[in-house]
């Protein structure tokens, strides 16, 4: 119980108190002029039904603003949960387009990567075939050159040395 809550009970607490100490005079009958007329009726009985009254309509008048605000604030979080939801949705085709451009990008380096590879797998074997092609001319041309050895050494004479210490 709140402190405003509090203070009205002890209020309503001290008018009943009150109008239960005073009794008899309350409902003791007096001349009461209502305007256009006199009456007699107890003043007292009178001022406590309005009191009482007045009591009344305060009070269904809070249960009618609590009411009023409790459905705003049902009306309101509804709003915000339709809102939320939009948000997630959003946010979620934002992380579908994300993922979709990823694997386009990673598919774009992918195939690059393989043209890629492929040029370098060509120019290896161009190159492999120069160098067997370069080899091979290489072994000719050592071949041509040892066999033009092996015929000058053939050539020659031989001298036909007897003493081979001089």
């Amino acid at each position: 119980m709140g402190v405003r809550s509090a203070f009205l009970f002890v209020v309503v607490l001290l008018i009943v108190a009150l109008a239960a100490l005073n009794w008899g005079t309350l409902a003791t009958p007096t001349d009461v002029w209502l305007g256009f007329m006199t009456v007699s009726a107890p003043l007292g009985l009178i001022m406590l039904g309005l009191t009482a009254v007045l009591a009344a309509f305060f009070l269904v008048y809070v249960l009618y603003l609590h009411s009023s605000v409790l459905i705003d604030t049902k009306r309101h979080t509804k709003e915000m949960q339709a809102q939320r939801d939009l948000a997630d949705k959003a946010e979620a085709s934002r992380f579908t387009e994300l993922r979709n451009f990823l694997e386009a990008q990673e598919n774009k380096h992918m195939a690059q990567n393989a043209e890629r590879q492929s040029a370098v797998l060509a120019r290896l074997e161009q190159l492999e075939t120069a160098i067997r092609l370069r080899s091979d001319q290489t072994d000719n041309t050592m071949a041509a050159h040892i066999g033009q050895l092996e015929d000058r050494i053939e050539r020659r004479p031989v001298p036909l040395d007897i003493n081979p210490q001089a």
